[in-house]
Protein backbone atom coordinates (compact mmCIF):
# COMPACT_ATOMS: atom_id res chain seq x y z
CA UNK A 1 0.00 0.00 0.00
CA UNK A 2 2.56 2.44 -0.90
CA UNK A 3 1.55 6.14 -0.90
CA UNK A 4 1.54 8.21 -3.68
CA UNK A 5 2.83 11.89 -3.03
CA UNK A 6 1.24 14.31 -5.40
CA UNK A 7 1.88 17.90 -6.15
CA UNK A 8 -0.42 20.36 -4.25
CA UNK A 9 -0.06 23.82 -1.87
CA UNK A 10 0.37 23.29 1.59
CA UNK A 11 -2.69 23.67 3.86
CA UNK A 12 -0.87 24.73 6.97
CA UNK A 13 0.87 28.15 6.12
CA UNK A 14 1.64 31.17 4.08
CA UNK A 15 4.61 32.85 5.78
CA UNK A 16 7.76 33.27 4.29
CA UNK A 17 9.83 30.08 4.65
CA UNK A 18 11.35 29.53 7.77
CA UNK A 19 14.78 28.08 8.91
CA UNK A 20 15.23 25.51 11.48
CA UNK A 21 18.70 24.45 12.49
CA UNK A 22 19.14 23.84 16.07
CA UNK A 23 17.65 23.88 19.33
CA UNK A 24 18.60 25.74 22.71
CA UNK A 25 20.28 22.66 23.59
CA UNK A 26 22.34 22.41 20.80
CA UNK A 27 22.85 26.04 21.28
CA UNK A 28 24.27 25.49 25.19
CA UNK A 29 26.52 22.53 24.20
CA UNK A 30 28.17 24.92 21.93
CA UNK A 31 28.07 27.75 24.56
CA UNK A 32 29.60 25.80 27.66
CA UNK A 33 33.54 25.54 28.65
CA UNK A 34 35.29 22.96 29.70
CA UNK A 35 37.25 23.51 33.01
CA UNK A 36 40.97 23.58 30.51
CA UNK A 37 44.79 24.66 30.20
CA UNK A 38 47.46 24.50 31.83
CA UNK A 39 48.44 21.95 34.74
CA UNK A 40 49.04 24.76 36.86
CA UNK A 41 45.55 26.55 36.29
CA UNK A 42 43.27 23.52 36.17
CA UNK A 43 45.00 21.89 39.38
CA UNK A 44 44.13 25.20 41.16
CA UNK A 45 40.74 24.85 39.85
CA UNK A 46 41.03 27.46 37.44
CA UNK A 47 40.36 29.88 40.83
CA UNK A 48 43.63 32.24 39.02
CA UNK A 49 41.66 35.39 37.69
CA UNK A 50 43.20 37.74 40.22
CA UNK A 51 46.40 35.71 40.92
CA UNK A 52 47.54 35.81 37.18
CA UNK A 53 51.28 34.85 35.80
CA UNK A 54 49.70 31.64 34.36
CA UNK A 55 48.78 31.57 30.17
CA UNK A 56 45.24 29.97 30.83
CA UNK A 57 44.14 33.37 32.59
CA UNK A 58 44.23 34.66 29.42
CA UNK A 59 40.95 33.80 28.96
CA UNK A 60 38.89 34.31 32.30
CA UNK A 61 40.70 37.61 33.21
CA UNK A 62 43.23 39.56 30.58
CA UNK A 63 44.87 41.07 32.70
CA UNK A 64 46.77 37.93 34.53
CA UNK A 65 49.40 38.15 31.91
CA UNK A 66 50.31 41.49 32.50
CA UNK A 67 51.64 39.58 35.58
CA UNK A 68 54.50 38.25 34.15
CA UNK A 69 58.00 39.72 34.33
CA UNK A 70 59.68 37.06 31.57
CA UNK A 71 59.25 35.48 28.64
CA UNK A 72 57.11 31.96 28.59
CA UNK A 73 56.70 29.67 26.69
CA UNK A 74 54.75 25.96 28.00
CA UNK A 75 52.35 22.98 26.42
CA UNK A 76 50.35 20.73 27.90
CA UNK A 77 48.96 17.38 26.84
CA UNK A 78 46.11 15.22 28.22
CA UNK A 79 44.70 11.86 29.04
CA UNK A 80 40.81 11.22 29.61
CA UNK A 81 38.59 9.08 30.67
CA UNK A 82 34.79 9.42 30.21
CA UNK A 83 31.75 7.68 32.07
CA UNK A 84 28.47 7.09 31.51
CA UNK A 85 25.76 5.56 33.58
CA UNK A 86 22.08 5.46 33.04
CA UNK A 87 19.20 4.13 34.52
CA UNK A 88 15.80 3.69 33.20
CA UNK A 89 12.80 1.35 34.47
CA UNK A 90 15.26 -1.17 36.12
CA UNK A 91 18.05 -1.25 32.90
CA UNK A 92 21.01 -0.03 33.83
CA UNK A 93 23.48 0.68 31.13
CA UNK A 94 27.49 1.88 31.16
CA UNK A 95 29.52 3.33 28.79
CA UNK A 96 33.42 3.84 29.53
CA UNK A 97 36.07 5.15 27.23
CA UNK A 98 39.38 6.48 27.05
CA UNK A 99 40.89 9.34 24.71
CA UNK A 100 44.43 11.27 24.74
CA UNK A 101 44.48 15.19 23.79
CA UNK A 102 46.80 17.91 23.22
CA UNK A 103 45.14 21.18 25.00
CA UNK A 104 47.48 23.90 25.40
CA UNK A 105 49.63 25.48 23.57
CA UNK A 106 50.75 29.12 24.26
CA UNK A 107 53.94 31.88 25.53
CA UNK A 108 53.74 35.24 26.82
CA UNK A 109 56.56 37.73 25.55
CA UNK A 110 57.10 40.21 28.63
CA UNK A 111 58.21 43.35 27.32
CA UNK A 112 59.54 45.72 30.23
CA UNK A 113 59.66 49.22 30.24
CA UNK A 114 61.03 50.24 32.83
CA UNK A 115 61.05 51.43 36.69
CA UNK A 116 60.58 55.33 36.55
CA UNK A 117 57.23 55.34 34.47
CA UNK A 118 54.41 54.43 36.03
CA UNK A 119 53.71 52.14 32.82
CA UNK A 120 56.57 49.25 33.76
CA UNK A 121 55.62 46.17 31.39
CA UNK A 122 53.77 45.88 28.26
CA UNK A 123 53.36 41.88 27.64
CA UNK A 124 52.02 40.10 24.70
CA UNK A 125 50.53 36.63 24.69
CA UNK A 126 49.18 33.90 22.49
CA UNK A 127 47.41 30.82 23.99
CA UNK A 128 45.35 27.77 22.12
CA UNK A 129 43.79 25.57 24.80
CA UNK A 130 41.03 23.04 23.91
CA UNK A 131 38.05 24.52 25.29
CA UNK A 132 35.44 21.78 25.14
CA UNK A 133 35.29 18.40 24.64
CA UNK A 134 32.23 16.91 22.51
CA UNK A 135 33.26 13.06 23.80
CA UNK A 136 30.06 11.04 24.84
CA UNK A 137 28.58 7.85 24.81
CA UNK A 138 24.60 7.36 25.87
CA UNK A 139 22.58 4.59 25.50
CA UNK A 140 18.63 3.28 26.98
CA UNK A 141 16.41 0.79 26.44
CA UNK A 142 12.85 -0.13 28.09
CA UNK A 143 9.11 -0.06 27.80
CA UNK A 144 7.43 3.11 26.72
CA UNK A 145 4.35 3.05 28.69
CA UNK A 146 1.59 5.89 26.69
CA UNK A 147 4.16 7.76 24.53
CA UNK A 148 5.83 6.77 21.51
CA UNK A 149 7.97 9.06 19.12
CA UNK A 150 5.87 8.61 16.42
CA UNK A 151 3.24 10.49 18.20
CA UNK A 152 6.18 13.37 18.14
CA UNK A 153 5.70 12.32 14.47
CA UNK A 154 2.04 12.98 13.90
CA UNK A 155 1.78 16.29 15.84
CA UNK A 156 4.41 17.76 13.95
CA UNK A 157 2.20 16.43 10.59
CA UNK A 158 -1.05 17.80 12.15
CA UNK A 159 -2.52 20.31 9.49
CA UNK A 160 -0.56 18.88 6.13
CA UNK A 161 -3.23 17.63 4.26
CA UNK A 162 -0.90 17.57 0.87
CA UNK A 163 2.74 16.74 0.99
CA UNK A 164 4.00 18.12 -2.42
CA UNK A 165 6.39 16.44 -4.63
CA UNK A 166 9.74 17.56 -2.59
CA UNK A 167 8.61 17.44 0.73
CA UNK A 168 12.25 16.19 2.23
CA UNK A 169 13.78 20.20 0.29
CA UNK A 170 10.59 22.38 1.74
CA UNK A 171 11.16 24.46 4.15
CA UNK A 172 7.57 24.75 5.67
CA UNK A 173 7.87 20.49 6.12
CA UNK A 174 9.43 19.00 9.10
CA UNK A 175 11.48 15.56 8.47
CA UNK A 176 9.92 14.00 11.18
CA UNK A 177 6.46 13.74 9.85
CA UNK A 178 7.81 13.02 6.46
CA UNK A 179 10.09 10.05 7.51
CA UNK A 180 7.11 8.62 9.70
CA UNK A 181 4.55 9.23 6.46
CA UNK A 182 6.67 7.64 3.94
CA UNK A 183 7.33 4.99 6.82
CA UNK A 184 3.78 4.18 7.39
CA UNK A 185 4.44 5.34 10.80
CA UNK A 186 2.02 7.81 11.02
CA UNK A 187 -0.77 7.59 9.00
CA UNK A 188 -4.63 9.28 7.99
CA UNK A 189 -6.32 6.78 6.94
CA UNK A 190 -9.07 4.94 9.80
CA UNK A 191 -11.98 2.42 9.23
CA UNK A 192 -14.17 5.27 10.92
CA UNK A 193 -16.71 6.30 8.73
CA UNK A 194 -16.85 9.93 11.18
CA UNK A 195 -14.44 11.99 12.77
CA UNK A 196 -14.64 12.73 16.25
CA UNK A 197 -16.26 16.49 15.38
CA UNK A 198 -19.41 13.88 13.83
CA UNK A 199 -18.67 15.28 10.34
CA UNK A 200 -17.93 12.68 7.76
CA UNK A 201 -14.47 11.50 6.97
CA UNK A 202 -13.23 11.02 3.39
CA UNK A 203 -13.40 8.35 1.24
CA UNK A 204 -9.87 6.68 0.71
CA UNK A 205 -9.76 5.77 -3.09
CA UNK A 206 -6.97 4.54 -5.18
CA UNK A 207 -5.87 6.86 -8.52
CA UNK A 208 -9.07 5.58 -10.28
CA UNK A 209 -11.45 6.75 -7.58
CA UNK A 210 -12.15 3.18 -6.45
CA UNK A 211 -12.70 2.65 -2.87
CA UNK A 212 -10.53 1.35 -0.80
CA UNK A 213 -11.06 -1.58 1.95
CA UNK A 214 -9.25 -3.17 4.84
CA UNK A 215 -7.97 -7.35 4.99
CA UNK A 216 -11.47 -7.53 6.28
CA UNK A 217 -13.58 -6.03 4.01
CA UNK A 218 -14.52 -2.45 5.67
CA UNK A 219 -14.33 0.77 3.85
CA UNK A 220 -11.35 3.06 4.14
CA UNK A 221 -11.30 6.81 4.76
CA UNK A 222 -8.52 9.39 5.74
CA UNK A 223 -8.68 12.28 7.91
CA UNK A 224 -6.67 14.63 6.09
CA UNK A 225 -5.06 17.22 8.51
CA UNK A 226 -5.05 14.58 10.92
CA UNK A 227 -2.58 11.61 11.86
CA UNK A 228 -2.10 8.91 14.02
CA UNK A 229 0.66 7.24 15.13
CA UNK A 230 1.39 3.56 16.15
CA UNK A 231 1.10 2.40 19.30
CA UNK A 232 1.31 2.71 23.17
CA UNK A 233 3.18 0.24 25.13
CA UNK A 234 6.25 0.40 22.90
CA UNK A 235 10.50 -0.74 23.48
CA UNK A 236 12.40 1.63 23.11
CA UNK A 237 16.25 1.16 22.14
CA UNK A 238 18.03 3.95 21.88
CA UNK A 239 21.84 5.06 21.55
CA UNK A 240 24.02 7.96 20.75
CA UNK A 241 28.06 9.09 19.85
CA UNK A 242 28.55 12.26 20.36
CA UNK A 243 32.91 13.43 19.09
CA UNK A 244 34.25 16.34 18.34
CA UNK A 245 35.57 19.53 20.45
CA UNK A 246 35.93 23.68 20.69
CA UNK A 247 39.63 25.04 20.28
CA UNK A 248 39.54 28.58 21.41
CA UNK A 249 43.28 30.71 19.93
CA UNK A 250 43.76 33.91 22.76
CA UNK A 251 45.42 36.72 21.39
CA UNK A 252 46.60 39.23 24.25
CA UNK A 253 47.60 42.95 25.21
CA UNK A 254 48.73 43.64 28.85
CA UNK A 255 49.88 45.97 30.90
CA UNK A 256 51.39 46.57 34.30
CA UNK A 257 50.73 50.13 36.19
CA UNK A 258 53.09 50.63 39.07
CA UNK A 259 52.96 46.18 39.89
CA UNK A 260 49.67 47.28 41.47
CA UNK A 261 47.44 48.02 38.19
CA UNK A 262 46.69 45.30 36.01
CA UNK A 263 44.89 45.43 32.27
CA UNK A 264 44.18 43.53 29.61
CA UNK A 265 42.65 42.83 26.41
CA UNK A 266 42.34 38.76 24.56
CA UNK A 267 40.61 38.74 21.33
CA UNK A 268 39.51 34.90 20.84
CA UNK A 269 38.55 32.88 17.69
CA UNK A 270 37.10 29.71 18.15
CA UNK A 271 36.26 27.11 15.48
CA UNK A 272 33.39 24.43 16.16
CA UNK A 273 34.03 20.62 15.04
CA UNK A 274 30.83 18.76 16.68
CA UNK A 275 29.18 15.52 15.43
CA UNK A 276 26.69 13.14 16.99
CA UNK A 277 25.50 10.21 15.34
CA UNK A 278 21.64 8.42 17.12
CA UNK A 279 19.79 5.08 17.01
CA UNK A 280 16.26 5.30 18.04
CA UNK A 281 14.36 2.18 17.73
CA UNK A 282 10.88 1.29 18.52
CA UNK A 283 9.67 -2.58 18.86
CA UNK A 284 5.97 -3.78 19.75
CA UNK A 285 4.73 -6.49 21.57
CA UNK A 286 1.44 -8.56 21.54
CA UNK A 287 -1.35 -7.90 19.09
CA UNK A 288 0.78 -5.78 17.60
CA UNK A 289 4.44 -7.81 17.12
CA UNK A 290 6.59 -7.89 15.14
CA UNK A 291 5.93 -4.29 13.90
CA UNK A 292 8.99 -2.15 14.57
CA UNK A 293 11.06 0.72 12.91
CA UNK A 294 14.37 2.41 13.43
CA UNK A 295 15.54 5.98 12.92
CA UNK A 296 19.35 6.62 12.56
CA UNK A 297 20.11 9.88 12.14
CA UNK A 298 24.12 11.75 11.13
CA UNK A 299 24.34 15.46 12.78
CA UNK A 300 27.22 17.61 12.63
CA UNK A 301 28.17 21.15 13.41
CA UNK A 302 31.01 22.82 11.88
CA UNK A 303 31.97 26.46 11.87
CA UNK A 304 33.73 29.75 13.87
CA UNK A 305 33.26 32.51 16.42
CA UNK A 306 35.14 35.41 18.29
CA UNK A 307 34.61 37.40 21.11
CA UNK A 308 36.67 40.00 23.23
CA UNK A 309 37.34 40.28 26.71
CA UNK A 310 38.69 42.75 28.81
CA UNK A 311 39.98 42.33 32.53
CA UNK A 312 41.46 43.96 35.04
CA UNK A 313 43.65 43.38 38.75
CA UNK A 314 44.05 46.04 41.25
CA UNK A 315 46.49 45.83 44.22
CA UNK A 316 44.78 48.42 46.30
CA UNK A 317 46.77 48.16 49.56
CA UNK A 318 50.35 49.11 48.39
CA UNK A 319 52.00 47.30 51.73
CA UNK A 320 49.44 43.97 50.77
CA UNK A 321 49.57 40.91 48.69
CA UNK A 322 45.67 41.03 47.92
CA UNK A 323 44.04 41.58 44.89
CA UNK A 324 40.85 42.00 43.10
CA UNK A 325 40.16 40.95 39.72
CA UNK A 326 37.28 42.26 37.45
CA UNK A 327 36.42 40.72 33.50
CA UNK A 328 34.14 41.16 31.08
CA UNK A 329 33.72 38.75 28.18
CA UNK A 330 31.47 40.32 24.92
CA UNK A 331 28.97 37.21 23.85
CA UNK A 332 30.80 34.61 21.31
CA UNK A 333 29.36 35.31 17.97
CA UNK A 334 29.20 32.36 15.67
CA UNK A 335 28.74 31.37 12.14
CA UNK A 336 28.00 27.65 11.64
CA UNK A 337 26.84 25.41 9.34
CA UNK A 338 24.68 22.72 10.27
CA UNK A 339 24.38 19.48 8.03
CA UNK A 340 21.70 16.02 8.55
CA UNK A 341 20.64 13.00 7.03
CA UNK A 342 18.22 10.41 8.43
CA UNK A 343 17.58 6.85 7.52
CA UNK A 344 14.39 5.35 8.51
CA UNK A 345 13.90 1.49 8.10
CA UNK A 346 9.84 0.19 9.34
CA UNK A 347 8.27 -3.00 9.37
CA UNK A 348 4.52 -1.84 9.29
CA UNK A 349 1.52 -3.66 9.17
CA UNK A 350 -0.77 -3.47 5.59
CA UNK A 351 -3.92 -3.06 6.61
CA UNK A 352 -4.79 -3.91 3.29
CA UNK A 353 -3.37 -7.39 2.81
CA UNK A 354 -2.98 -8.42 6.48
CA UNK A 355 0.61 -8.61 5.96
CA UNK A 356 4.12 -6.60 7.29
CA UNK A 357 5.32 -4.23 4.53
CA UNK A 358 9.34 -3.51 5.04
CA UNK A 359 9.93 0.28 4.46
CA UNK A 360 13.21 1.73 3.97
CA UNK A 361 13.95 5.92 3.46
CA UNK A 362 17.45 7.70 3.19
CA UNK A 363 16.77 11.22 3.04
CA UNK A 364 20.52 11.50 0.61
CA UNK A 365 18.47 10.01 -2.04
CA UNK A 366 15.42 13.07 -1.35
CA UNK A 367 17.80 15.71 -1.69
CA UNK A 368 19.59 17.43 -4.93
CA UNK A 369 22.71 16.25 -4.88
CA UNK A 370 22.02 13.40 -3.01
CA UNK A 371 23.82 14.64 -0.07
CA UNK A 372 23.31 16.50 3.47
CA UNK A 373 20.91 19.11 4.20
CA UNK A 374 22.91 22.30 4.86
CA UNK A 375 21.38 24.97 6.67
CA UNK A 376 23.40 28.41 8.17
CA UNK A 377 22.57 30.10 10.92
CA UNK A 378 24.64 32.50 13.76
CA UNK A 379 24.22 32.07 17.36
CA UNK A 380 25.34 34.92 19.97
CA UNK A 381 26.20 33.19 23.26
CA UNK A 382 25.70 35.30 26.55
CA UNK A 383 28.03 37.99 28.03
CA UNK A 384 30.08 36.65 30.87
CA UNK A 385 30.51 38.47 34.04
CA UNK A 386 33.76 37.32 36.23
CA UNK A 387 35.06 38.96 39.77
CA UNK A 388 38.03 37.44 41.70
CA UNK A 389 40.24 37.69 44.59
CA UNK A 390 43.63 36.66 45.21
CA UNK A 391 46.06 36.61 48.24
CA UNK A 392 49.25 34.93 48.52
CA UNK A 393 51.13 34.74 51.94
CA UNK A 394 55.37 35.01 51.34
CA UNK A 395 56.27 32.89 48.51
CA UNK A 396 54.75 29.50 49.57
CA UNK A 397 50.88 30.02 49.57
CA UNK A 398 48.47 31.32 47.11
CA UNK A 399 44.79 31.45 47.28
CA UNK A 400 42.67 32.04 44.93
CA UNK A 401 38.56 32.57 44.48
CA UNK A 402 36.59 33.46 41.62
CA UNK A 403 33.18 33.94 40.85
CA UNK A 404 31.47 34.17 36.92
CA UNK A 405 27.79 34.76 35.91
CA UNK A 406 26.44 33.88 32.33
CA UNK A 407 22.42 34.28 31.64
CA UNK A 408 21.79 31.58 29.27
CA UNK A 409 18.49 32.67 28.28
CA UNK A 410 19.92 36.21 26.48
CA UNK A 411 21.65 33.64 23.75
CA UNK A 412 20.30 34.70 20.16
CA UNK A 413 19.78 32.65 17.15
CA UNK A 414 20.50 34.46 13.66
CA UNK A 415 19.70 33.76 10.37
CA UNK A 416 23.09 34.10 7.53
CA UNK A 417 22.18 37.46 7.17
CA UNK A 418 22.01 38.41 11.14
CA UNK A 419 18.30 38.67 11.33
CA UNK A 420 16.46 36.98 14.65
CA UNK A 421 13.47 36.80 12.69
CA UNK A 422 14.11 33.87 10.66
CA UNK A 423 14.33 32.26 14.32
CA UNK A 424 11.22 33.24 15.92
CA UNK A 425 10.78 30.02 17.24
CA UNK A 426 13.92 28.98 18.67
CA UNK A 427 14.11 32.15 20.52
CA UNK A 428 11.02 32.11 21.86
CA UNK A 429 12.36 28.84 23.63
CA UNK A 430 15.32 30.93 25.87
CA UNK A 431 13.14 31.11 29.11
CA UNK A 432 13.75 27.38 29.52
CA UNK A 433 17.02 28.77 30.51
CA UNK A 434 18.15 30.63 33.00
CA UNK A 435 21.45 32.19 34.60
CA UNK A 436 24.68 29.59 35.38
CA UNK A 437 26.40 30.65 38.47
CA UNK A 438 30.31 29.52 38.99
CA UNK A 439 32.44 29.24 41.80
CA UNK A 440 35.96 28.59 41.47
CA UNK A 441 38.21 28.42 44.46
CA UNK A 442 42.33 27.19 44.66
CA UNK A 443 45.42 27.40 46.60
CA UNK A 444 48.91 26.54 46.04
CA UNK A 445 51.62 25.71 48.38
CA UNK A 446 55.34 25.83 48.07
CA UNK A 447 56.85 23.01 49.94
CA UNK A 448 60.17 24.20 49.13
CA UNK A 449 60.84 27.31 46.23
CA UNK A 450 61.07 24.50 43.78
CA UNK A 451 57.98 22.25 44.71
CA UNK A 452 54.03 23.12 44.73
CA UNK A 453 51.68 21.08 45.97
CA UNK A 454 48.08 22.41 44.60
CA UNK A 455 44.48 22.00 44.95
CA UNK A 456 41.14 23.01 43.97
CA UNK A 457 37.10 22.95 43.41
CA UNK A 458 34.53 24.67 41.13
CA UNK A 459 31.05 24.45 40.48
CA UNK A 460 28.51 25.49 37.73
CA UNK A 461 24.68 25.84 38.53
CA UNK A 462 22.52 24.27 36.18
CA UNK A 463 21.51 25.42 32.96
CA UNK A 464 17.85 24.28 32.41
CA UNK A 465 14.78 24.93 34.30
CA UNK A 466 13.49 21.28 35.75
CA UNK A 467 10.16 21.76 33.29
CA UNK A 468 12.51 22.44 30.34
CA UNK A 469 12.06 20.04 27.04
CA UNK A 470 13.16 20.45 23.59
CA UNK A 471 10.41 22.40 21.31
CA UNK A 472 10.94 21.97 18.09
CA UNK A 473 8.86 23.23 15.13
CA UNK A 474 6.75 21.80 13.12
CA UNK A 475 9.26 22.67 10.31
CA UNK A 476 12.41 21.00 11.54
CA UNK A 477 14.66 19.24 9.81
CA UNK A 478 16.10 17.68 13.10
CA UNK A 479 15.15 13.82 13.25
CA UNK A 480 17.52 13.56 16.61
CA UNK A 481 14.41 14.43 19.12
CA UNK A 482 16.55 13.50 22.44
CA UNK A 483 17.23 16.38 24.94
CA UNK A 484 18.66 16.21 28.68
CA UNK A 485 18.35 18.71 31.68
CA UNK A 486 21.58 19.06 32.67
CA UNK A 487 22.00 19.62 36.64
CA UNK A 488 25.14 21.26 38.42
CA UNK A 489 28.68 20.26 37.59
CA UNK A 490 31.48 19.71 39.90
CA UNK A 491 35.55 19.79 39.36
CA UNK A 492 37.43 18.67 41.87
CA UNK A 493 41.39 18.99 41.20
CA UNK A 494 45.14 18.17 42.39
CA UNK A 495 48.23 19.18 41.09
CA UNK A 496 52.39 19.16 41.75
CA UNK A 497 54.76 21.62 40.45
CA UNK A 498 58.24 21.86 40.31
CA UNK A 499 59.95 24.99 39.18
CA UNK A 500 63.63 25.64 37.84
CA UNK A 501 65.65 28.50 36.98
CA UNK A 502 64.60 28.01 33.45
CA UNK A 503 62.45 24.72 32.98
CA UNK A 504 59.33 24.14 34.91
CA UNK A 505 56.76 20.87 34.69
CA UNK A 506 53.46 20.57 36.13
CA UNK A 507 51.22 17.73 36.65
CA UNK A 508 47.35 17.64 37.53
CA UNK A 509 44.21 15.58 38.10
CA UNK A 510 40.92 16.70 37.39
CA UNK A 511 37.54 15.09 37.76
CA UNK A 512 34.30 15.97 36.69
CA UNK A 513 30.91 15.05 37.77
CA UNK A 514 27.21 16.07 36.66
CA UNK A 515 24.04 14.32 36.39
CA UNK A 516 20.80 14.69 33.82
CA UNK A 517 17.57 13.80 33.22
CA UNK A 518 17.57 12.16 29.97
CA UNK A 519 14.40 11.63 27.28
CA UNK A 520 14.54 9.78 24.25
CA UNK A 521 11.39 12.22 22.79
CA UNK A 522 8.45 14.39 23.74
CA UNK A 523 4.59 14.46 22.87
CA UNK A 524 3.14 17.70 23.00
CA UNK A 525 -0.46 18.39 22.59
CA UNK A 526 -1.98 21.41 22.06
CA UNK A 527 -5.86 22.07 23.32
CA UNK A 528 -7.93 24.83 24.13
CA UNK A 529 -4.67 27.31 24.08
CA UNK A 530 -2.78 25.25 26.69
CA UNK A 531 0.28 22.86 25.89
CA UNK A 532 0.14 19.49 27.45
CA UNK A 533 3.83 17.76 27.43
CA UNK A 534 4.24 14.28 27.89
CA UNK A 535 7.25 12.44 28.17
CA UNK A 536 8.41 8.53 28.64
CA UNK A 537 9.90 7.73 32.37
CA UNK A 538 13.81 9.53 33.13
CA UNK A 539 16.39 8.05 32.38
CA UNK A 540 18.71 9.11 35.13
CA UNK A 541 22.38 9.83 33.60
CA UNK A 542 25.40 10.36 35.67
CA UNK A 543 28.12 11.61 33.70
CA UNK A 544 31.97 11.34 35.42
CA UNK A 545 35.46 12.41 33.08
CA UNK A 546 39.05 11.95 34.75
CA UNK A 547 41.84 14.05 32.85
CA UNK A 548 45.11 14.00 33.63
CA UNK A 549 47.41 17.03 32.61
CA UNK A 550 51.17 17.53 32.12
CA UNK A 551 52.42 20.69 31.11
CA UNK A 552 55.90 21.59 30.10
CA UNK A 553 57.72 25.12 30.00
CA UNK A 554 60.28 27.21 29.89
CA UNK A 555 60.63 31.16 31.32
CA UNK A 556 63.37 32.89 30.29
Amino acid sequence: MKKIITLATLGLLVAAAPISAQTVYDAAKITGKDLNGTARFVGMGGAMGALGGDISTIGTNPAGIGIYRSNDFMTSFGFSSYGTESKYLGNKFKSDKMQGSFDNLGFVFASKIGNETSLRYVNFGFNYHKAKSFYKNMKMAGGLGNSSQTYQMAEQASGISKWGDHPYDDPEIGWLSILGYDGWLISDITTDKMNAAGKPNSPYVDKDGNQRYDVNGKPLYTTPGNYYGMYDDGVANFSSQERGGIDQYDFNIAFNFNDRFYLGLTIGAYAVDYSKYTYYSEAYTGAHAPQNYNLRSWNKVRGSGFDVKLGTILRPFEDSPFRIGLAIHTPTFYNLDYKTSAYLESDVLNVETGKIDQWSIDTRDKLPGNGDMVREFRLQTPWTYNVSLGYTVGTSLALGAEYEYQDYSTMKFRGPTGSSSEFTFENSTRPMMKGVNTLRLGLEYKVIPQFALRAGYNYSSAIFHGDAFKDMPYYSIQTDTDWANTKALSNYTLGIGYRGSMFYADLAYKFSAYKEDFYPFVNKYEENNATTVLTPETTKVTNTRSQVLFTLGLRF
